[in-house]
């Protein structure tokens, strides 16, 4: 899996990037089990989508303070 990219994630709207976040915090939680069982193979995947989770986070963040400021 590649890493999402900040100006892919930037052009997302709000919601678009929150329904994103809610699944990459599902897949993140499904690959942590596959962890603890001995399932996982490839754990440099949970580093990427942990990468992107918070990404995802600091651009709705972001958004969400230039939104207060400009008001």
């Amino acid at each position: 899996m590649k890493a999402m990219k900040v100006e892919d994630v930037r052009k997302m709207a709000a919601e678009e990037i929150r329904k994103k976040l809610a699944d990459s915090r599902e897949e993140m939680m499904k690959l942590r089990f596959q962890q603890v069982t001995g399932q996982l193979t490839d754990s440099s995947h949970l580093n990427v989508l942990r990468r992107d989770i918070a990404r995802m986070e600091t651009i709705l963040r972001e958004a969400e303070r230039a939104a207060v400021e400009g008001a």
